[in-house]
């Protein structure tokens, strides 16, 4: 039974920052029509904290700045999951600012390239049919797959102390993102809930290419959160995995229930 509120909180930070890279390695151009406009972090007034985090128990170490974090917190991540796994998805430098703001962006309907925190996918992208009549390539979906694979095997009740450890740099790089009184930890919940409204479309999907790259042929789909289509793209089944351990981690950095959609 999980006792803290905060297990998988970093496996949820690693995963999706590290998943966004993968959908921009592949990602259509944005779209022409109108799209509704995107979700906005929430600006509370101060100390209107809605998922506080516990305090940190047992300081090991002091805690570095956040301009020498970058190699105690890869080598932390690294005691937990391995440094091949670190190696493979993360990249080396300025990554709890790079996590910040990717995760921060995941709402909305851009996610800044240059902020990637992880490397991107094998292989490229392909589609079946032509610049008319497209439909999403199956094969794609197996680009993704090591990646859930990574999800699968993170042991978030490790990573909780990783998380906690850490918590006072990304709040500071939150606040230093434009929040000066937000709460990283109420962005990330924010964040989740956007993943799990994200819509599984029943059979193929269709794709248009008006100019260099594809686009989702429904304007609803295409007007989605770079979040929302990350899940789309990675295909139902990996979708599914996600989605179950974003519901996980939900479950456990706070008592209140998703909201429904």
């Amino acid at each position: 039974m999980l006792n803290k509120p905060v297990i998988g909180v970093a496996a949820a930070v690693i995963v999706v920052a590290a998943g966004t890279w993968y959908y921009l390695q592949s990602r259509p151009e944005a779209p022409r029509a109108p799209v509704p406009p995107p979700v906005a972090a929430k600006a509370p007034e101060e100390g209107a904290i809605e998922h506080p985090l516990p305090a940190e128990t047992a300081a090991s170490a002091p805690l570095p700045t956040l301009a020498q974090s970058d190699a105690p917190l890869r080598e932390a991540l690294a005691a937990i999951t391995g440094a091949s796994t670190v190696n493979d998805y993360l990249l080396p430098q300025s990554l709890i600012r790079h996590l910040v703001v990717t995760i921060d962006n995941l709402p909305r309907q851009k996610v800044a390239v240059d902020k990637r925190p992880a490397a991107g996918p094998a292989g490229s992208f392909t589609a079946e049919g032509d610049e008319l009549h497209a439909v999403l390539d199956p094969q794609n979906f197996a680009r993704y797959e090591p990646l859930v694979a990574a999800i699968d095997k993170i042991d978030v009740p490790q990573l909780t102390a990783v998380y906690i450890r850490f918590y006072p740099l990304f709040q500071q790089e939150y606040q230093n993102l434009g929040y000066p009184n937000g709460y990283f930890n109420d962005r990330l919940v924010q964040v989740i809930d956007s993943l799990l409204a994200t819509p599984q479309p029943a059979g193929p999907i269709a794709l248009v290419r008006p100019n260099v790259m594809y686009t989702f042929a429904d304007p609803a789909l295409e007007a989605r959160p770079a979040g929302q289509k990350l899940l789309i793209r990675m295909g139902p089944d990996n979708a599914a995995k996600v989605k179950a351990k974003l519901k996980e981690l939900r479950a456990a950095i706070t008592a209140a229930p998703p909201p429904k959609h």
